[in-house]
């Protein structure tokens, strides 16, 4: 009898030690995940912001070509050679 409890003991103290490990190894997943999403979310705000930039840049050309247009059509000069047409 003492020696099946012995044995059982032994056992259950190799089990809970491979669950330990597993545990640590999938903690140690979990930071590194952790860690992966925190570089791609910064990857977005960097790409996101700079989108932001092109379209505030396109935005401005496109003002500036319709104003150009604008002033050409209403008064029949050209802004940029200051030119009248006929």
């Amino acid at each position: 009898m003492k020696q099946r409890l012995q044995q059982r003991l032994q056992e259950l103290k190799a089990e809970f030690e491979s669950g330990q490990k597993v545990l640590t190894e999938l903690d140690d997943k979990r930071t590194n995940v952790q860690n992966t999403l925190l570089r791609i979310q910064g990857a977005i705000q960097v790409l996101e912001e700079e989108l932001a930039k092109v379209n505030e840049d396109e935005t401005s050309v496109l003002s500036n070509e319709l104003d150009t247009e604008a002033l050409t059509a209403n008064n029949g000069v050209n802004p940029e050679t200051f030119e009248v047409s006929s």
